[in-house]
């Protein structure tokens, strides 16, 4: 979308955790069971690598750890970001990787080619108050489940993995003045 759209969207990631606090050990069947709900989305023409849960590695036990790792990457600067952050993506949906285990995601910086001196930014405390401030006000906005978009300031928000074209009517809609922001319109 910032490609097709350019200056004229300005996508902010912030972070919404499915999973805030560590959980006991899950059921890697169960879990594979519930990653079948995924093939609907997944089934999309411009939907990314995705598969069905076949790995023995995890499942992951929680949503702080890649959160963090995302934020540090972004610190060094956005196309780092962009890198780990889709790296990220296709280390969960399409290698079945657990990406909360610290081995894991260390590995994921380095494939990412990000400097191997800078992943102990991903421990930082304004981090982890970042993100689990971040998750506050998402929650407060009545944001229930991820991916979550949203118009800045609107609290208006679209849950739940779409198609692109839906997204693109969307902002097309925004852009021309359709759809308003309840403080504005």
């Amino acid at each position: 979308m910032e490609e097709e759209f350019g200056d004229s969207l300005e996508i902010e990631w912030r972070s919404f955790l499915l999973r805030p606090r560590p959980t006991e050990k899950r059921d890697l069947e169960t879990f594979a069971r519930y990653t079948q709900s995924w093939l609907r989305p997944a089934a999309e023409p411009d939907a990314p690598p995705f598969r069905v849960w076949e790995s023995s590695e995890g499942p992951p036990s929680h949503s702080v750890p890649p959160h963090l790792v995302a934020k540090a990457a972004a610190s060094l600067g956005a196309e780092s970001f962009r890198v780990i952050h889709d790296r990220l993506m296709r280390a969960y949906f399409g290698e079945n990787r657990d990406i909360t285990a610290t081995a894991t995601l260390r590995a994921i910086w380095r494939e990412a080619g990000l400097p191997e001196s800078e992943f102990e930014r991903s421990e930082a405390p304004a981090l982890l108050e970042e993100t689990l401030g971040q998750h506050r006000e998402a929650v407060a906005q009545g944001v229930t489940g991820v991916p979550a978009s949203g118009v800045a300031g609107s609290g208006v928000y679209i849950v739940g993995a779409h198609s692109a074209e839906l997204y693109r009517h969307w902002i097309r809609r925004l852009q021309s003045g359709v759809l308003t922001s309840p403080r504005s319109g």
